[in-house]
């Protein structure tokens, strides 16, 4: 290939690759230590207009009033929008929430219309504060102590992403800020990030319930970029 048009390929590539990589979002270099691959993650999971949000735990220990599953949209108001899956008297209660403007809105089985709840009174964390900036998910990244970086596995859809696993311990006092119910003094955590720098999910291993066994708790976060306007009901 003479040298000239060589000279005008490579940059061309290098335009399309930037392109390819747009959306706000920066790539991970082998260069970046653990601590400041997640504190790019915590920036990015920061900066988006909203996520799509999963959080799911197998069981509860016996005996505890609490959040099996949370689904929905979260935005970056902070804001939430989505269904609750909550243990109560030993049956499993699917319940619709709005939480938005400091206030969880959720129509509770056997009732008419939206009540304005705390969530904490179910075993619940407020599920707008799981992507707020000062105490959700972007606040536990960047308070995570002992990172070890882990092996890549393929993960997202078609199994088309490559994501790498980092692991290390939260303090138990800022996992309470997202899940108020916690009373571990340290929680195991594993977490997925995409190559280009995304937190796709999270398991928090600990207690969660006063008096109970360790459980895990498994967090994932798609569809960056999501936007929804979540207004109270």
């Amino acid at each position: 290939m003479p040298a000239a048009r060589l000279a005008l390929l490579v940059p061309l590539a290098v335009l399309a690759l930037t392109a390819c990589t747009g959306g706000g979002e920066e790539p991970v270099s082998e260069e970046q230590t653990p601590e400041e691959v997640l504190a790019g993650a915590s920036d990015r999971l920061s900066e988006t207009s909203g996520v799509q949000l999963s959080l799911r735990t197998a069981v509860l220990p016996p005996g505890v009033t609490g959040v099996t599953r949370a689904e929905g949209v979260a935005t970056n108001a902070p804001a939430f929008d989505g269904t609750l899956t909550v243990v109560f008297a030993g049956q499993n209660v699917e319940v619709p929430v709005i939480a938005v403007d400091d206030t969880v809105h959720a129509k509770i089985p056997f009732t008419t219309g939206w009540s304005k709840v705390d969530p904490a009174d179910y075993g619940a964390p407020d599920p707008a504060d799981l992507v707020d900036p000062a105490t959700g998910f972007p606040a536990l990244l960047t308070q995570t102590k002992d990172l070890e970086e882990g092996e890549s596995v393929r993960g997202g859809a078609d199994n088309s992403e490559v994501l790498t696993t980092y692991t290390g311990t939260v303090p138990g006092s800022a996992v309470q800020q997202v899940i108020p119910s916690s009373s571990g003094d340290s929680f195991d955590v594993e977490y997925l990030v995409s190559a280009e720098g995304e937190l796709r999910k999270a398991d928090l291993t600990g207690v969660f319930y006063p008096g109970s066994e360790e459980m895990t708790y498994t967090v994932s976060f798609e569809d960056y970029d999501t936007s929804a306007e979540i207004v109270a009901p």
